[in-house]
């Protein structure tokens, strides 16, 4: 059993799933650096005391980010769980987005990871411990009419995810990947749109037939409630998924390329045949 108060690290703390987490953690007893672009100590009331200490972060800033966890680390003494939930959501068709457009979705959703991942991983290693929460999406299961460039940087975090845990393993260091389906965030309200190209007019109006039937979605408080057992467990998973939509949806995924794999076996099987490297002797 845990017998003292852990340290978290959250991104993207000020509103949404970032902000369940810190008050989960803090409710429980724990401490909070809750950073944020926008965060400030007001958003969470004077009740917390010293276990809560907020910090204005744009992950994208390497430098920035590198400074917030060495001030987290000064103030706290170390830090135990680190919550990569910073991220933003661009939509638009693949051919839509301009080259700014595109970079941006990954400056945050990857590279944001990336700094802060690099930033804390010194500190953990010393202390031979930690867990590190790789907020992922149901968009790394698979690519969406205009969630394109939003899923390409999800798998981007999730290939890099999964290299990272394989190199921190040995230094006691644990990762997740969190991958929730639909909370009641701001995620959708504040995406960013690409210029419309009139030949995806049609496919448009169908997208927006089909989400003007409504969303039933879940209280982040939820999802928060989960990611507290994840932390609690000794033998976290690299992968967890988060509601029954999302669950069923990574079932069928894999099972649908499983099917497919699997029809074209011969194809696959019959392009490779071992050969000696050219120009070596026989």
């Amino acid at each position: 059993m845990r017998t003292s108060p852990r340290t978290w690290f959250v991104t993207g703390a000020s509103r949404g799933l970032g902000r369940a987490f810190t008050l989960a953690a803090l409710e429980r007893g724990d401490r909070v650096v809750a950073a944020s672009r926008t965060v400030t100590p007001n958003d969470f009331g004077d009740r917390y005391g010293d276990r809560l200490l907020t910090l204005s972060l744009d992950v994208t800033d390497r430098e920035a980010v590198f400074a917030a966890v060495d001030t987290a680390v000064k103030h706290f003494g170390h830090l135990d769980i680190v919550v990569n939930n910073a991220g933003t959501l661009s939509m638009g068709m693949v051919e839509e987005f301009t080259e700014a457009e595109a970079r941006a979705q990954f400056e945050v959703n990857l590279f944001g990871a990336m700094w802060v991942c690099q930033a804390v991983l010194p500190h953990l290693r010393e202390r031979g411990a930690g867990h590190i929460l790789q907020v992922s999406s149901i968009a790394a299961l698979g690519g969406f009419p205009s969630t394109g460039m939003y899923s390409a940087s999800k798998f981007a975090l999730e290939g890099m995810s999964e290299a990272l845990a394989m190199e921190a393993a040995g230094f006691g260091v644990k990762v997740t990947m969190v991958q929730p389906g639909g909370y009641w965030t701001d995620l959708y309200t504040s995406a960013t749109m690409t210029t419309p190209a009139e030949p995806y007019g049609p496919l448009r109006a169908e997208l927006e037939k089909q989400w003007a039937e409504g969303s039933i979605d879940s209280e982040p408080r939820l999802a928060a409630e989960a990611v507290l057992k994840l932390v609690d467990s000794e033998n976290p998973p690299l992968r967890l998924l988060l509601g029954n939509m999302v669950y069923d949806l990574a079932f069928n995924v894999c099972r649908q390329r499983m099917e497919t794999w699997e029809s074209w076996e011969e194809v696959s099987r019959a392009a490779e045949h071992a050969v000696p490297a050219p120009g070596l002797p026989e």
